[in-house]
């Protein structure tokens, strides 16, 4: 595998991985949005179907890894080149900020509308924080579509929530979705592997939102604190590296569990 093809495919694939991931959350959220309040159910199939059809796209070009957690893992588990790793990640990133880029354009108008309304501003109080007690600004009204964030904010339950989540996710690719080289996912194994994420979403995905997936919550939360959004809020920048650690934590450790238990 070139290292043209692991560019290519990654960055296509996570960004439409993100596209369609993003889009669903969009779609029940932004006021003018048909699927408005379409609620969790059609936000948990929409990001297996999003992971379903990045995987389809990018499976033969690059493993459609789509996921820094799903690389660690395999590369603990030896089907991937650690000197292969560091351009997995950087495409994946790239990927997932062009997703949400493409997102934020195909509801352009849903997003002014969202956040130009009266309801939706003056619904966004002030949240006490959790160490110092003093009031902190909420998570903007639109960060839901780019990002993942907490019901309870504790963040070493939040950690530990996505480490066990990313623990399935990869565990469930390693066991049943490699391709033949065993450095990505298969065709069998990508359909695998978006039904593991739905399980997961419905399963484990209710105290964070799930992000089992550094790059699907940092590469959209870039682009959100920079995007031209009226009214957006807060970014949340505090709370952003619980989705990047708990899911490199999970990855690593399933590859050592598959090497350990299944090997």
């Amino acid at each position: 595998m070139s290292s043209s093809d692991i560019f290519i495919g990654e960055t296509i694939g996570t960004a439409i991985l993100i596209l369609l991931g993003g889009g669903v959350c969009a779609a029940v959220t932004l006021k003018a949005s048909k699927a408005k309040d379409a609620g969790w159910l059609a936000v948990t199939f929409g990001w297996g179907f999003a992971v379903l059809t990045g995987a389809y796209l990018a499976g033969g070009v690059s493993g459609a890894h789509l996921n820094p957690a799903v690389t660690i893992g395999l590369a603990i588990e030896g089907g991937t080149k650690w000197s292969d790793v560091p351009l997995y990640l950087a495409s994946q990133l790239l990927g997932a900020m062009i997703g949400a880029v493409l997102v934020w354009l195909t509801y352009l108008g849903q997003f002014k509308a969202h956040l130009t309304d009266p309801e939706i501003l003056a619904a966004q109080p002030m949240e006490e924080g959790l160490v110092d007690q003093k009031a902190a600004p909420k998570a903007g009204p639109v960060l839901g579509v780019f990002s993942t964030g907490p019901e309870i904010r504790n963040y070493a339950q939040n950690v530990l929530t996505e480490i066990i989540a990313t623990v399935v996710l990869v565990l469930a690719i390693l066991t049943q979705g490699l391709n033949d080289d065993g450095n990505g996912l298969g065709t069998l194994g990508a359909l695998i592997t978006a039904l593991v994420v739905v399980s997961i979403g419905l399963s484990l995905g209710g105290p964070t939102g799930y992000a089992i997936n550094p790059v699907r919550d940092l590469g959209p939360r870039i682009v959100h604190s920079v995007l031209p959004l009226p009214n957006k809020g807060s970014s949340d920048w505090a709370y952003a590296w619980v989705p990047v650690a708990g899911p490199l934590i999970g990855g690593a450790i399933a590859g050592g569990l598959y090497n350990l238990a299944f090997k």
